[in-house]
């Protein structure tokens, strides 16, 4: 195991380890008091028939680029894997906008191997690599140096464990033919959409109990006003205010420093200086806005007239089908994607790529009264009506 402090000596290792066909990747990272995540430590192991190595890069040493570990995120010939992958990925897209490819996510391939919904890592680290890890130090402050040989050596499981998993889910993958099934799946993770958070949609997030336009006008543009402040800051959206204070801001309509006192959920900071003014602006601004500028909450779903039999028997087929299978039901459809089919909604994820073919056509059958369930034995199978 290396400890890599130096660039050169995370380009010496990163030319090794493109020359195998894949190399492991964690992080250890801070967000709570940030609004984009501090990478504070970065694993990486590979291994094939002439050896293993593994290193733990430290990003926060004086001088180090982590651009010799980007120049391997962009090598196609190997392969990067990671574990429930979104979070990793997003600071490296935030910091050099580079997004690892090929890409392999452990957690998304356990799932349409059959490990369950949100396999996590010690769980396969445990049927897998019967191994068991030592969690101690996971919330540690990895901001902190030096580090303890407990936290090294914690930190250090993460890639190496990872390995095993790799090689077991692609050779598994390979055997039933799924390789595609994953493939599609990191075409999400993949996409620099995936971690870019525009102002403009922050309000979307916010629950709210009404659908009144002029009230969602001013909910916008706190939010706007909130996430551009948040982002420009790298301050936490919670540490300007947090949503039921915007609520509470967009019903009560403050148009003074003195109105913004009388709040009971804004925080004391937010309550003068540029959040305030901010604040202020944005109300103002949510009032002028015109009717039919005034933004709308897609409720067509809530107004679906749902065939609550028909939606029932949709679960039990997916059960049926993703129990066959041995894919997590949750990788195939949401409850609400069942609720839509059975209202006639056809715009679903479920009817598209490889979920069709596993669930999706047998749906479609269901919803048009092409075919029945019935129970053979101890399954739940389709029969033509």
């Amino acid at each position: 195991m290396k400890k890599i402090t130096t660039t050169d000596a995370l380009e010496a290792f990163c030319l090794e380890a493109a020359k195998r066909p894949y190399v492991t990747v964690d992080t250890e990272f801070l967000r709570e008091r940030t609004y984009y995540s501090q990478l504070c430590l970065v694993q990486l192991a590979y291994q094939d028939e002439n050896g293993a190595d593994a290193a733990l890069v430290d990003p926060l040493a004086e001088g180090l680029s982590l651009e010799p570990l980007y120049t391997l995120f962009r090598d196609h010939g190997c392969v990067k894997v990671f574990h429930a992958a979104r979070q990793d990925l997003e600071i490296f897209y935030v910091d050099a906008g580079v997004i690892p490819e090929p890409l392999f996510d452990t957690q998304v391939a356990a799932m349409v191997c059959g490990f369950g919904e949100q396999a996590g890592y010690e769980t396969l680290v445990r049927k897998i690599a019967k191994a068991d890890l030592d969690k101690s130090s996971r919330f540690t402050d990895w901001s902190r140096r030096p580090l303890t040989e407990a936290q090294a050596t914690y930190a250090l499981a993460d890639v190496t464990h990872l390995r095993d998993i790799y090689e077991y889910l692609s050779a598994r993958l390979a055997k039933s033919g799924r390789i595609k099934w994953v493939a599609e799946e990191m075409a999400v993770l993949e996409d620099p959409a995936t971690y870019q958070s525009d102002p403009d949609d922050a309000w979307k997030r916010v629950k709210t109990r009404t659908s009144s336009g002029k009230f969602l006008a001013i909910v916008r543009e706190l939010a706007r006003f909130r996430e551009t402040y948040a982002q420009t800051r790298n301050v936490p959206r919670s540490r300007v205010y947090k949503d039921d204070a915007l609520v509470e801001l967009a019903s009560t309509k403050p148009q003074t420093e003195q109105d913004l006192g009388r709040s009971r959920l804004l925080l004391r900071e937010a309550r003068k200086g540029e959040i305030a003014e901010g604040i202020l602006a944005s109300i103002k601004a949510g009032l002028a806005v015109k009717p039919e500028d005034m933004p709308k909450v897609d409720d067509s779903r809530t107004k679906m007239q749902v065939n609550p039999a028909l939606a029932d028997m949709l679960r039990v087929l997916l059960k049926a089908k993703t129990d066959d299978a041995e894919v997590a039901p949750k990788l195939i459809a949401s409850s609400g994607d069942l609720d839509a089919l059975a209202a006639g909604e056809r715009d679903v994820v479920a009817l598209k790529g490889w979920r069709r073919e596993v669930f999706g056509n047998d749906a479609l059958m269901l919803c048009e009264g092409k075919v029945g369930l019935a129970v053979k034995g101890q399954k739940v199978v389709t029969v033509a009506l």
